[in-house]
């Protein structure tokens, strides 16, 4: 008997051309993904996502002065588009103009795209270059810069004294003349603290918040999630005695803390913790603070757990 020969698998061409298109389906499917997620895939990790991660530094906290300084700018152009400015062209007067500031200091900026190309904005420390921009100062981005007549908002609170820069990120637009200087100097420590109004005494106050959660967990607050007694403003005097009691009653972690910038969980100032991002309160726990409410101005309360804020966990903080 003969040995069986090996069987001889064969396919049709119409098989072949299927099993092409297939592919070629997949190889297009696939690229529309890639590119169309590319501001991910050439983006830094989200400073929340670093600091937590452990591959950032927190920034340093500052301590906010309550003072805050509105700044309005304008992407100008030269005809030939080859010097470039804020409000006017380098060298003419109010081009580019200083900005000073202290520590703690909220610079609001409000920049318009007065010319014809696109133009984005950001702050950084660093003396060149268009990389390096300080998160929260953003506006806008080089893959996804302003158009012409467009605008935005972006705010800068300062931690450390020293020359930062506000430029235009989109690339070469910095060394084409879009640049300015922020002069950032030491608060005057020497000033004395903030006293109540003479024609009262230092007031005691207490608040009692809980923290709360729907059921899905995308929606947070404090007392409520909606209705009057959701997240309540807090009225204080300058230099008055602030009492906190919270107590989580939800399933997730929390904690408390007075902010200079709602967008920074790092913020926190007065020594106004409730817990904190390494150590929340638990479901069911409680933690009280005793803090001296500082400068007159518009704060924040917060969750300060990364994005509670964002869900919902964050109140006015009013100091008068």
């Amino acid at each position: 008997m003969s040995a069986q020969a090996p069987p001889i698998y064969r396919t049709s061409s119409a098989r072949v051309g299927r099993m092409m298109v297939i592919m070629l389906g997949i190889c297009i499917a696939g690229g529309g993904i890639f590119f169309g997620m590319w501001d991910y895939w050439i983006s830094q990790p989200a400073p929340v996502v670093a600091q937590m991660s452990g591959s950032a530094p927190a920034p340093a906290q500052p301590s906010a002065t309550g003072k805050s300084i509105p700044i309005d700018l304008s992407f100008v152009e030269s005809d030939d588009f080859r010097i470039l400015g804020f409000d006017a062209l380098p060298g003419e007067p109010g081009g580019n103009p200083t900005i000073e500031a202290d520590v703690g200091d909220r610079i609001v900026f409000t920049v318009d795209n007065a010319g014809l190309s696109f133009h984005s904005f950001g702050v950084t420390a660093d003396e060149e270059g268009f990389e390096g921009v300080i998160p929260g100062t953003e506006i806008a981005a080089a893959i996804n810069p302003l158009k012409p007549g467009e605008s935005g908002e972006s705010q800068f609170v300062p931690s450390e004294p020293g020359t930062y820069y506000y430029i235009c990120t989109v690339p070469g637009h910095r060394i084409q003349g879009m640049v300015g200087e922020i002069i950032v100097s030491e608060a005057d420590e020497s000033a004395p603290a903030p006293a109540p109004a003479s024609d009262r005494p230092v007031q005691s106050h207490e608040f009692n918040f809980d923290f709360v959660e729907s059921e899905d967990f995308r929606t947070l607050g404090f007392n409520a999630l909606e209705g009057p007694e959701a997240n309540p403003e807090i009225r204080v005097g300058s230099g008055d005695r602030v009492t906190v009691r919270a107590t989580n009653v939800g399933s997730s972690f929390h904690s408390f803390g007075v902010v200079s910038d709602p967008n920074d969980f790092n913020s926190t100032i007065w020594d106004s913790e409730i817990g904190s991002v390494t150590a929340p309160l638990r479901g069911g726990e409680s933690g009280e603070v005793t803090f001296t409410a500082g400068p007159p101005g518009e704060y924040d309360y917060i969750c300060t757990v990364p994005g509670h804020a964002l869900q919902g966990m964050q109140g006015k903080f009013i100091v008068e």
